[in-house]
């Protein structure tokens, strides 16, 4: 029990001090992240996309055998 009780303590530490770390950058990198996280996002879809095409090949290749 004392060991979770470390545990916890250790947690709720490292995610408080995370939660208090901030930093000044500069506006090409905010608009670099913004960016990225776009791209992400497109490529993310496209992959569903695929996935959801390959599935939906197979299952009407199985429905007319």
């Amino acid at each position: 029990m004392n060991f979770l009780k470390q545990l916890l303590a250790l947690f709720v530490s490292f995610f408080g001090l995370v939660g208090l770390a901030q930093a000044d950058v500069p506006a090409s990198v905010t608009t670099g992240i913004s960016d990225a996280i776009t791209d992400v996002g497109t490529v993310g879809a496209a992959i569903l996309g695929v996935v959801i095409a390959i599935v939906a090949f197979a299952w009407i290749r199985r429905v007319l055998k």
